[in-house]
């Protein structure tokens, strides 16, 4: 699988990027490199692995390829290169989402253990993007009534809550109690909870 992970590396300086590139290819990954930011943006495959960028370049900067990136891809880990008196900058990056930041002149071992950081936080949102489109398209099968009713039970509410709340009998609650349960092929309220934790907070209760 790594030598299918991907790395775009963005650094102006041919000779320090062509040697970053031969130790991550050395490592395993497969690396799309680039003098220049605007050029990573025009052709690299930036939605997946991670990107290393040199923080300080000639039109666009690291600071200003990370904000379009984010803005287009908002899981893409980056990592800044810092150069002598950039950390300042660098902070201003983490701050903005970066993931981390190495400073120049580097050793071998802490650029491949940021990368490693860097691709299981890309790992790990893939994960969760998958877990949030299963939950969606289950949640899908729901009637607009059912949905209530499972938004009422993730919060923790009894029966008679829930029949005061929605303006049902507790008899027929607990009918549509039992459809949400069969129609999610939940065993318990807990695989409902975590079945709404894998949505996105902004789409939990609407």
């Amino acid at each position: 699988m790594m030598a299918r992970t991907l790395v775009v590396l963005v650094d102006d300086d041919d000779a320090a990027r062509h040697s970053l590139q031969a130790l991550l290819e050395m490592s395993g990954y497969r690396v799309d490199a680039y003098a220049d930011g605007q050029a990573c943006l025009d052709h690299a495959d930036v939605g997946a692995g991670c990107l290393i960028t040199d923080i300080r370049m000639p039109g666009m900067d690291g600071l200003a390829l990370h904000a379009e990136i984010a803005r287009r891809f908002p899981a893409l880990p980056v990592i800044f290169i810092t150069g002598h008196g950039d950390v300042s900058l660098a902070v201003r990056g983490l701050k903005a989402g970066a993931v981390d930041f190495i400073e120049k002149p580097f050793e071998a071992e802490a650029m491949l253990s940021s990368v490693v950081r860097a691709l299981a936080i890309s790992l790990d949102a893939d994960r969760k993007k998958a877990e949030e489109t299963l939950a969606q398209n289950k949640l899908a099968l729901l009637t607009p009534r059912q949905r209530q009713v499972f938004d009422c039970l993730v919060t923790g509410q009894a029966t008679k809550d829930m029949a005061i709340s929605l303006a049902l009998s507790p008899r027929t609650i607990e009918i549509h109690r039992h459809e949400v349960m069969k129609r999610l092929k939940a065993g318990s309220v807990a695989d409902l909870t975590r079945l709404s934790f894998a949505l996105a907070p902004h789409n939990k209760f609407d």
